[in-house]
């Protein structure tokens, strides 16, 4: 297979074809507004690098690159160095527009408490490079450089408020090389994906659209999920240099415990985790060869370590630009390394698509709120796992069952595909259940009482058998409930005093 090495202050094809892209349509109108879009891992800083210098040199002129985090104004920052080109970061410990230099790294904040206490004049700035340029602080900023040229940099041009599309603070979309292409040309790593079905209809939305992390902290800390991620982690990651994302502290905790007892080499990283204490952690992940981070919220953007093997989704999330973060972090290819492993245990697969497949980006910029309803039915209808009752309360009741889910009509049409009889469904799901209700109980009754305790879920798989049936009676269905419940007791009494023997 093919393996691109970019050579010291070379670009690639596709890279300097982007960059003529870009200074073409910067000359075509003095105040302009424009969003590239790059997939992570494609050289996104080193492009706007080379950007910034070019512009300098065409234009004599001031250039600001806004970031959103201290990582990524450091990363700016050295790239610039190798590239020749002078620059200062402006943070709090630092000045202002100085004399003899005439590009500037910036976090957002930190600009702006400058541009508001009038010590950085805005007139001097010709063009300003928003990177990660999705995130919605940015724009609080756009309307002190009305005079200078926009650029915003992003993998995925979608801002996750609907109410605040993209398209409202830029002009133009320019799209570059798509993950497929960058794939096939050598340039990043080609994925393996497993995707363990999990349920989700115990997670609660938050105010912004996503998960929310107390729901999320319930449901992956507890001892089924716990065994699930080790169980995948044997089956597909053991002896690899692996990242695990998190949505909640106490869960990610909760994964170095785990990994920790089982006898895995594992550090947790979180943004409390203090900056000392960082770069240890960093520096040991980097030497040791199957180690193991468990992180929340800190290594999806700002980290760079190109050996990363496979990375765990230990998480749902309904943001495709932090799905591509997550993903992106293992898509560095190496000499070494051409492959990669994604094991998604929050449905995200299911929800997005593939990572590697192309997304109509120029689409997603025109259109965000037909965009916005496709994900949000690929979230419902695309997983009918999380549409069902089954509570977290009553998930808690089967700690030694890692799935618990049964997808009816899938099993439906593949029973009628097979000519197979439907009922062979129900008694498919009914052993399901049966076997839960065994392996979670330690006598008979405890059994029996957690049978009963699945009614919630016996009803909603019935109504699903009964809508594939079509034209099913109100009555059938009453009568399937109950007899479904009868049948189901009486295979853990026949099969309970076997299988406690055995």
């Amino acid at each position: 297979m093919k393996t691109n090495i970019q050579p010291k202050n070379a670009f690639y094809e596709y890279q300097q074809r982007d960059i003529q892209i870009i200074f073409d349509e910067i000359e075509c109108a003095a105040e302009k507004k424009l969003l590239y879009q790059l997939p992570t891992g494609g050289g996104k800083t080193v492009i706007f690098s080379e950007i910034a210098k070019r512009f300098m040199a065409q234009y004599g002129k001031k250039v600001v690159i806004l970031t959103h985090r201290k990582e990524l104004c450091t990363q700016t920052s050295s790239t610039l160095n190798r590239i020749e080109v002078k620059n200062q970061i402006i943070s709090s410990a630092s000045g202002n527009f100085k004399s003899g230099c005439d590009c500037y790294v910036a976090m957002v904040e930190t600009l702006r408490n400058r541009i508001k206490s009038k010590k950085i004049r805005v007139n001097d700035v010709g063009l300003v490079i928003v990177d990660e340029a999705h995130h919605n602080s940015f724009r609080k900023l756009m309307s002190h450089f009305k005079k200078s040229v926009i650029i915003g940099v992003t993998a995925t041009p979608f801002s996750s408020d609907v109410s605040k599309p993209m398209k409202r603070h830029y002009d133009t979309l320019i799209t570059g090389e798509n993950i497929a292409d960058l794939i096939a040309g050598g340039f990043l790593a080609r994925p393996k994906s497993n995707g363990y079905e999990v349920e989700l209809n115990s997670l609660k939305t938050g105010l912004h659209g996503d998960y929310t992390v107390s729901s999320s902290n319930e449901l992956y800390s507890s001892a089924a999920m716990q065994d699930l991620l080790l169980k995948a982690y044997v089956e597909n990651s053991k002896g690899k240099k692996t990242l695990i994302f998190n949505h909640g502290i106490k869960a990610s905790e909760k994964v170095y415990d785990t990994f920790t007892a089982a006898g895995f080499p594992i550090r947790h990283l979180d943004n409390k985790t203090s900056d000392e204490d960082r770069r240890d952690i960093l520096k040991w992940f980097k030497k040791t060869k199957d180690a193991i981070i468990t992180s929340v919220s800190i290594l999806t953007t700002g980290f760079d370590e190109p050996a990363v093997q496979s990375v765990i989704l230990n998480r749902a999330t309904t943001s495709i630009t932090l799905y591509h973060q997550m993903v992106g972090r293992g898509s560095r290819k190496l000499p070494s390394k051409r492959t990669f492993s994604i094991i998604d245990l929050g449905n995200n697969i299911q929800r997005f698509g593939a990572w590697e497949e192309p997304v109509d980006w120029k689409f997603v910029f025109e259109h965000p709120d037909a965009f916005a309803k496709q994900l949000q039915h690929h979230s419902t209808a695309g997983s009918s796992i999380q549409s069902h009752g089954l509570s977290a309360e009553l998930r808690a009741q089967f700690p030694n069952t890692l799935e618990m889910t049964f997808d009816i009509e899938t099993n439906y049409h593949e029973a009628v595909d097979t000519e197979k009889k439907p009922k062979t469904v129900i008694q498919q799901s009914i052993r399901q259940q049966a076997k839960m209700c065994m392996d979670n109980a330690e006598t008979l009754s405890q059994a029996i009482l957690l049978a009963e305790a699945l009614q919630p879920e016996i009803d909603w798989r019935v109504k699903q058998y009964v809508k594939c049936l079509d034209n099913a009676s109100k009555n059938y269905k009453e009568w399937l409930m109950e007899d479904y419940q009868n049948r189901l007791k009486g295979l853990i009494i026949k099969l309970y005093p076997k299988v406690k023997a055995a």
